[in-house]
């Protein structure tokens, strides 16, 4: 019964793709989640178009420009340090196209600790802390027992150094547009507060802000990662098109006499 089920779905696919999505029709028109590509959306940002394709929705001009500037103010710093930046800067430094330099840093943005990963724990637990605070519990009680379940509370701390430069014009930011009052966003920085002036002396770093307005914006988790996705983009552009300017094979090299070996000393191959 399986089979023929699945038999089924493949014959009704069968030079048919059933989508909600859009499709083009060559010569003709393009339609867009029920929508004319070229007359109902003409106009649309390409990041209100980004939104839109993920989450079906439209964005007031004022959410966009948030969006945009959380982007620019937190992820895209032009330094090749930065673990996904330092693979596009890589592949410039071996003189591969841009397509395969930016396409594989964009593959290593998934990271645990501070990449894509990091980004949909940072708003599950600021989504489930709203909740259960809703519910009755503190922000104590909250705190207590992510730190007891997990070691650690995404969004918070950080490993380079104890503050994060970008909390303060990001803040600036959501203030000017009227975002810094968001339930979320309010809520991440008591967080901030209560762990700073703990025993944890952790402070919130831009992945929970950020993940605080997302959550205001009404993203779910999984709209929030996606969106996240390509929002590296420009940082490591710019590392790609700076290491072009550079030696080839030249990106952070180590002499031989810094790397601890121990193995069999020189010999001869004879």
């Amino acid at each position: 019964m399986i089979i023929m089920s699945k038999s089924k779905q493949l014959l009704d696919a069968k030079d048919n793709w059933q989508t909600d999505m859009g499709a083009m029709f060559p010569g003709e028109r393009v339609v867009v989640r029920g929508k004319d590509f070229f007359t109902e959306l003409y106009g649309m940002s390409w990041m209100g178009l980004l939104l839109y394709y993920i989450t079906g929705r439209e964005f007031s001009e004022n959410e966009l420009e948030v969006l945009d500037q959380l982007w620019m103010l937190s992820i895209n710093y032009p330094d090749p340090r930065i673990w996904n930046n330092r693979i596009a800067a890589l592949g410039g430094t071996t003189r591969s196209t841009p397509a395969l330099s930016i396409g594989a840093a964009i593959c290593v943005s998934e990271a645990n600790i501070y990449g894509g990963q990091a980004n949909v724990a940072a708003i599950d637990f600021i989504k489930d802390a709203k909740n259960k605070i809703d519910k009755g519990l503190s922000l104590e009680e909250v705190i207590k027992k992510e730190l007891k379940e997990f070691r650690v509370i995404k969004g918070y701390g950080r490993p380079i150094a104890s503050k994060d430069e970008r909390i303060e014009p990001v803040l600036k930011m959501l203030e000017e547009h009227g975002y810094a009052d968001g339930a979320h966003v309010k809520l991440a920085l008591q967080t901030h507060e209560y762990l700073k002036e703990s025993r944890f002396r952790m402070q919130i770093n831009i992945t929970g802000l950020a993940a605080a307005v997302g959550a205001d914006i009404g993203f779910s988790a999984k709209e929030y990662y996606t969106w996240t996705v390509v929002g590296f983009t420009g940082g490591i552009t710019a590392c790609y098109l700076d290491s072009l300017n550079h030696e080839q094979g030249s990106l952070f090299p180590l002499s031989c006499d810094r790397i601890s070996y121990e193995g069999e000393q020189e010999r001869s191959w004879d």
